[in-house]
């Protein structure tokens, strides 16, 4: 098991670390060092999410069943460090896009990847999400940082290198070694979309995750650029961004034992309260206090609500059918409903900043009351 759970973190580590250099800093990339618009560079941005929306939906799950987890991880390791090199030569705003769909078609099925591997690996290998959920974090926090201080002496241009660096990393955790569990296919047949979503359960869950992950598009793609518009440099940017990290990890650090016996409903409604709260301080006050203040919410807007869908499907699923699950929840949850709300919070910001966030604010009302009624449907008797 200690093995196992070593394995694990790794390579949680070197994905978010992955993950905290291209979520947040990518937009700020493609402006600085491609000479794009703010438009063009959501456009950019949106467009992959969209993409990645389709190749987690259909192509992960289909590959999941066709070979062990453990080959996948070798495989989608390399072919994302190898995409990654298409953005380097080229400027254009049509090499880019180009650059960005082959990009965002292989890179972000690692997300759903290594979810999948956590939840299985809670079945099979008896180990502890959170524990190692909470070395993701650590490592978005470390990439955070590492780019904060970089681009506040080299520019914005290094920030590729340190994503390279980054793929690098997520090749060596991969091949280090594999558990015996991810080394033989889930089943030989793919598994119906249709018998995942006979659960209702899990399709309110699933409504409820779309609104509260995608209302973060504001937030993953503007907020290193809103930071700099309230003239925070890019050293400075980067701390403040780990505030919200910092929350995460230690969230993932005591939830297993902190949550173990609260219901789903009662995490989805507090999360989703939390972000209509964090979003509209951001709207009400343009400061750098209240958004330092803010990211402190991070552990519930996304820790929590991402907690609280893994643990449903531990509890819905078995481990044939929990990759096609995530599946679903990387391409609705963490990116179709971003790609969308990321291009409305595009033309918002264009207006002024804080009506990216009051626009995210407004769109989580229906989570909140799906939260409810799941409470009443669904989980009416538990604590």
């Amino acid at each position: 098991m200690y093995k196992a759970q070593t394995w694990l973190s790794l390579n949680f580590f070197a994905f978010f670390f992955t993950w905290g250099v291209f979520l947040p800093y990518w937009t700020a990339w493609l402006i600085s060092s491609k000479g794009l618009t703010v438009e063009s560079a959501s456009t950019i941005i949106a467009a992959g999410l969209f993409i990645r929306s389709f190749s987690t939906f259909f192509v992960f799950p289909a590959l999941s069943t066709k070979f062990p987890i453990g080959t996948l991880v070798k495989a989608f390791t390399v072919l994302s460090t190898l995409s990654l090199y298409l953005f380097i030569p080229f400027d254009s705003f049509r090499a880019m896009m180009i650059a960005m769909a082959l990009f965002s078609f292989i890179y972000p099925l690692m997300l759903p990847l290594t979810e999948s591997i956590g939840a299985i690996m809670m079945q099979s290998e008896r180990i502890h999400y959170g524990k190692s959920r909470s070395w993701g974090s650590i490592g978005y926090a470390i990439a955070l940082l590492i780019v904060g201080a970089v681009t506040a002496y080299f520019g914005e241009n290094s920030i590729i290198y340190v994503m390279i660096f980054g793929c690098l990393l997520m090749l060596a955790a991969a091949f280090y070694y594999t558990p015996a569990s991810l080394k033989t296919k889930a089943n030989d047949h793919s598994v119906p979309f249709r018998s995942l979503f006979q659960s209702k359960r899990f399709v309110t869950a699933m409504i409820i995750c779309i609104v509260i992950q995608g209302a973060h598009a504001s937030y993953y793609s503007y907020g290193f650029i809103y930071l700099q518009d309230l003239g925070v440099n890019n050293t400075w940017s980067g701390v403040i961004l780990n505030i919200a990290v910092v929350s995460e990890i230690l969230f993932f650090a005591i939830a297993d034992r902190l949550l173990k016996r609260t219901r789903i409903s009662s995490m989805f409604f507090a999360s989703a309260v939390a972000s209509i709260i964090r979003w509209t301080l951001l709207f009400l006050f343009p400061s750098v206090t209240v958004y330092a203040a803010t990211q402190i919410l991070h552990s519930m807007t996304f820790a929590l609500a991402h907690f609280a869908f893994i643990r449903l499907l531990y509890e819905e699923f078995d481990s044939r059918e929990i990759p096609a699950a995530q599946g679903i929840y990387a391409s609705l949850g963490m990116g179709l409903s971003t790609s969308l709300l990321t291009v409305a919070g595009g033309y918002l910001y264009k207006e002024e900043p804080g009506l990216a966030f009051l626009g995210m604010a407004l769109v989580l009302i229906p989570a909140v009351l799906l939260s409810i009624y799941m409470k009443k449907k669904f989980e009416a008797n538990p604590l």
